[in-house]
C-alpha cells in the first residue's frame, strides 16, 4: 500500500481525496484502491486561512495523524499531494519533497504562471523526482469519451465556473476556477496553442486559442448566470455536444494519482502541463490588453 502524505488545508480536496483513498466517510462506489493518506500538515494560507480549521476537524475525524511542519511527513510517506488552493506557493510547498526525490502530485492550479511551472519541473528533474497535476475535470467520463469516440479534433469548446480568488497576485483570472475549462479544452485538443486571445466581461472571460496546426479552441469561464461544466467537440466525421458531471471526477482524478506514486510517472507530459499554465497566463495578459493577441509562453 502507497502511503501518502497532504500538505496545506485550505481546499476541500483534502478531504475528498483522503476519504475516497482511506475508504471513510465517502460512498463505497467513490473508493480507490492502491494508495491511503498516512499523515497531514495543516500548513497555512493567505488566500483563505479561514477554512483550515474546518478541515483539520474533518481530517481529524478521519483518524489521520496530522503534524505540525511539512519536513515532518518526511521518511514516513512514499509520496505528497500539495494541496494548497494558492499556486502560487506550490513550488515552494513541493520543494522540500522534491528536493528528497519523492513523487508529487500538485493540486490545481499547478503554477500561477509558466516560468514558475517550469521551474517546478525543473527541480523534479533536477532531483530525478516526479510531479503531476491536473484538475480532476480532464479525467470527467463524459471528456474520457468524447476523445476516445472522436479521436483527434478538428475543435473543441469548453465551459464552466469562472469565480475569482479575489487577490490579484494569488491564483489571478482564469487560475482561480477557470483552470477547469482550461483543463477540458487540453484534454480534448492536446498541446500546441499559440496564441489566445481573451474578451473579458465582469460575467464571464471568452478565450479563443489558434494551435499550430491551424485548429482552434475556445472557453467560456462564467460568472453570471446559468454554469456547470460542458463541451463541444467536433471530429472529422463527428460531433459531440454534452454536459459534464462532477459525480465521479474526484474518483478519477485519484486513480490516475495512484498510478503516478506507483510509477513515478506523470500521466500528463509535464510540458503540457507548463503550457497550460502559459494559456492561462496569455489568456490574463490579453484580457488586460483589451483583447490582443498573445503569445502563449512556455517559461
Amino acid at each position: 500500500m502507497i502511503k501518502l502524505g497532504v500538505l496545506d488545508f485550505d481546499t476541500s480536496h483534502v478531504v475528498a481525496f483522503a476519504s475516497r483513498l482511506n475508504h471513510v466517510g465517502a460512498p463505497e462506489k467513490q473508493w480507490v484502491d492502491g494508495a491511503r493518506v498516512v499523515i497531514g500538515c495543516p500548513g497555512e494560507s493567505v488566500l483563505a486561512p479561514d477554512r483550515i480549521a474546518g478541515y483539520v476537524a474533518e481530517v481529524k475525524k478521519l483518524e489521520i495523524p496530522l503534524v505540525d511542519k511539512p519536513t515532518d511527513m518526511l521518511g514516513k510517506v512514499d509520496g505528497i499531494i500539495v494541496s494548497s488552493l494558492d499556486g502560487s506557493v506550490h513550488l515552494e510547498r513541493a520543494r522540500p519533497f522534491l528536493e528528497a526525490g519523492l513523487p508529487v502530485f500538485v493540486d490545481k492550479p499547478f503554477a500561477c504562471s509558466a516560468a514558475q511551472a517550469r521551474a517546478i519541473v525543473d527541480l523534479a528533474n533536477k532531483h530525478k523526482a516526479a510531479v503531476f497535476s491536473s484538475s480532476s475535470l480532464r479525467y470527467a467520463p463524459e471528456v474520457i469519451t468524447v476523445r476516445a469516440e472522436l479521436g483527434v479534433l478538428e475543435g473543441a469548446s469548453t465551459w464552466g465556473p469562472g469565480s475569482l480568488s479575489g487577490n490579484s497576485a494569488r491564483n489571478p483570472g482564469l487560475y482561480h476556477y477557470g483552470v477547469h475549462a482550461a483543463e477540458m479544452l487540453y484534454a480534448l485538443m492536446g498541446p500546441g496553442c499559440q496564441r489566445v486571445t481573451c474578451v473579458s466581461q465582469p460575467g464571464a472571460d471568452a478565450v479563443t486559442g489558434e494551435w499550430a496546426d491551424g485548429r482552434i479552441g475556445t472557453m467560456r469561464a462564467i460568472r453570471k448566470g446559468a454554469s456547470g461544466f460542458g463541451l463541444n467537440a467536433w471530429g472529422g466525421k463527428a460531433l459531440r455536444t454534452t454536459t459534464v458531471s462532477a459525480e465521479v471526477i474526484y474518483r478519477e482524478l485519484l486513480k490516475k494519482m495512484v498510478e503516478f506514486f506507483r510509477d513515478r510517472k506523470s500521466p500528463v507530459d509535464t510540458a503540457e502541463m507548463i503550457e497550460l499554465m502559459g494559456f492561462m497566463e496569455a489568456a490574463n495578459a490579453s484580457s488586460a490588453n483589451h483583447g490582443a493577441v498573445t503569445v502563449v509562453p512556455l517559461r
